[in-house]
């Protein structure tokens, strides 16, 4: 079985693009926006996990297979980012003693 062979040039751009993210990441970092801060760069941290899923683990090219199994692991990670922050931001409603 012979999969999708993209020519060198796009892994290259890729390449660039995710280093300039994260030369972002780092220049946001140093910059005070306050609450913006956590969300610019998580922002920025998912559009590099979507550009590596896609190119580099080569699912853009995949079977519908493959999206199933993709889309159902980020289903199942929301679910249990819901269930832990569930529980974090209740902590505080108990009083003990």
């Amino acid at each position: 079985m012979t999969g999708h062979v993209l020519p060198k040039r796009i892994y290259y751009t890729i390449f660039a693009i995710l280093m300039f993210c994260t030369l972002l990441t780092v220049w946001i970092a140093f910059l005070d926006l306050g609450p913006l801060n956590t969300i610019a760069a998580l922002t920025i941290a998912v559009f590099k996990s979507v550009l590596v899923i896609l190119f580099f683990m080569h699912v853009k090219y995949s079977p519908r297979l493959t999206w199933a199994v993709v889309i159902g692991s980020v289903f199942w990670l929301g679910i249990l980012l819901v269930l832990t922050m569930g529980d974090y931001l209740t902590r505080e409603w108990r009083h003990y003693g």
